[in-house]
């Protein structure tokens, strides 16, 4: 990557995290308590203390721009509920500033010094860091009912057709040897493409023939089974649904409403029956719900007890990435189910503009080799499996990147509609909680 891609990179970041912030009147910047998102301003003073610890003070030894702030920027050394208190942070006009210095600061170093290997890997390790808070300030637009995000542009960009009535549903993937990972050096800063400790080291794996889905669950198909009674079949639900069953309440009110969106499980997360008919709300709006959309904001559980209502079951991430990717041991190596040419929006939903508002047909040209739509964007993807590392793993230069997440989070695959364009690829794990559905979660399935 030469200077001026990464500088390109660097501003886009910068302005689409500025834009995320001042589209907001002064009384939303302070959003009401949520687990699953931070107030948008510390979110902003975060991403600039990140450039600090990993450009300036790893590379050079410079002083921080506020000492006095660095344990409040500092994820690791300030409680989640701190978070809130506008008595410990710097308002916008100052946030702003910090963070504007220090993008000033990060794109004088990028220009007048000479870009190593190890300078390039931990410019862009805080640029993608940078771009997984975008993401997270999105889903807070959502979680609590804000208007939609600068970037949003409700429209079929890249139309496509249904199946055809006869056509299979499944994309058959026959048994062999596949390549998982990304390739690479087992020095990070030697390695030709970025990737994250997680991803690597690439391995092969023996798999036998499978039949996966070539289109994600649409609301149509997940409208079924609630209308057939879904939530209230606790055996179509494993020991771990019926506990999320029992006890998961949201209690996020939406801007203006009194009421909780959901009193109990009985629907996905921003559903609402609403003169006979099924709504959802996107950022500030209640809209009537596309039935040909992916189903989005649905934890494992509901994935779960959705295949067991259906007679189908979750992929593994393995055959995720190999219906995906579909990369053999000594074959050029695909980076996304198209090929190699990076995202774009006729390709898949992301950077936020189309929101998983489209039908589940549409990207025709972002299939994968075996004819899968929509594996990059839309939705993260649910998988049955756990996030574990891979053997060989070693831990990156941010070793919390990976390891606070191994062993009780589930592996979702491909990105959804708010992940930033340049942070994707098919090789990418994200790990969440099963129970999470305030972020833009969805599935797609296997034949059992």
């Amino acid at each position: 990557m030469d200077k001026a891609t990464l500088l390109a990179e660097l501003e886009t970041a910068r302005q689409r995290t500025r834009a995320l912030i001042t589209t907001l009147p002064e009384d939303q910047l302070d959003v009401p308590y949520h687990p699953g998102v931070n107030p948008p301003l510390w979110e902003m003073g975060h991403a600039a203390f990140f450039y600090e610890v990993f450009v300036f003070s790893l590379l050079d030894g410079t002083p921080s721009y506020d000492p006095a702030m660095d344990d409040l920027w500092d994820s690791f050394h300030i409680e989640h509920t701190d978070r809130w208190r506008r008595d410990l942070f710097p308002g916008r006009e100052a946030t702003l500033a910090y963070f504007d210095t220090i993008y000033e600061r990060v794109a004088e170093r990028i220009r007048n010094r000479p870009l190593t290997d190890e300078e390039l890997y931990l410019y862009r390790y805080s640029i993608f860091h940078q771009n997984m808070h975008i993401e997270s300030i999105i889903w807070c637009r959502q979680t609590v009912g804000y208007p939609a995000v600068p970037d949003f542009q409700p429209e079929r960009i890249a139309p496509g057709a249904p199946l055809n009535d006869g056509e299979p549903v499944d994309a058959k993937i026959p048994a062999g040897r596949w390549l998982i990972g990304m390739p690479g050096e087992s020095d990070a800063y030697a390695d030709e493409d970025f990737a994250f400790d997680n991803e690597k080291p690439h391995f092969e794996i023996e798999l036998p023939a499978f039949e996966i889905s070539k289109l994600p669950v649409s609301n149509r198909e997940f409208m079924a089974f609630v209308d057939d009674g879904g939530y209230e079949r606790p055996g179509l639900w494993s020991f771990g649904g019926r506990k999320w069953l029992q006890t998961a309440v949201d209690v996020t009110l939406a801007q203006g409403e009194s009421e909780p969106l959901v009193q109990a499980p009985q629907h996905p997360l921003y559903w609402r029956r609403q003169d006979g008919q099924w709504q959802e709300r996107v950022f500030d709006r209640w809209q009537p719900v596309n039935p040909d959309a992916p189903v989005v904001h649905i934890t494992y559980w509901e994935a779960e007890a959705w295949c067991n209502w259906a007679g189908r079951r979750l992929p593994t991430e393995y055959e995720w990435e190999v219906a995906a990717l579909a990369n053999r041991p000594g074959q050029p190596f695909r980076r996304f189910p198209w090929g190699n040419e990076p995202p774009s929006p006729e390709l898949a939903d992301l950077g936020g503009r189309n929101m998983a508002q489209n039908p589940v047909w549409d990207y025709p040209a972002g299939d994968s080799p075996f004819g899968c739509r929509q594996m990059m964007g839309s939705v993260w993807e649910w998988t049955s499996s756990q996030f574990f590392p891979y053997d060989g793993f070693k831990i990156d230069v941010y070793p919390f990147m990976s390891t606070l997440q191994f062993g009780d989070h589930k592996v979702t695959r491909g990105g959804g509609c708010a992940t930033s364009p340049n942070l994707i690829r098919g090789t990418y794990r994200q790990a969440y909680l099963a129970q999470r559905n305030d972020v833009y979660t969805g599935f797609r399935t296997c034949a059992p």
